[in-house]
């Protein structure tokens, strides 16, 4: 007898387990859409190459200064991103 596959488009609560990738439900398997760069912010919505997915939207992370090198990694005041980096003007 063949084992009984639980993929959470039949059942979603398989998405809520402490072990699961994530809460949400996309092409049967479990992701987090804030934060998977192939399911950013909806299922399917793909990031570019060059970016990544923060709190659900696409930011390239070398230039942007809310998200600078990392997600939520705000440059101070007065600085700008470069290269992931946050620098002085």
């Amino acid at each position: 007898m063949a084992a009984r596959i639980m993929t959470c488009d039949k059942f979603p609560r398989v998405c809520r387990l402490k072990s699961s990738s994530g809460p949400d439900c996309c092409k049967k398997k479990c992701v987090n859409v804030s934060r998977d760069r192939f399911n950013c912010g909806m299922c399917g919505y793909k990031c570019k190459y060059t970016e990544i997915c923060c709190k659900g939207k696409c930011v390239n992370a070398s230039f942007d200064k809310r998200h600078c090198g990392g997600c939520n990694n705000k440059c101070k005041k007065g600085q700008f991103c470069a290269y992931g980096m946050c620098s002085c003007a």
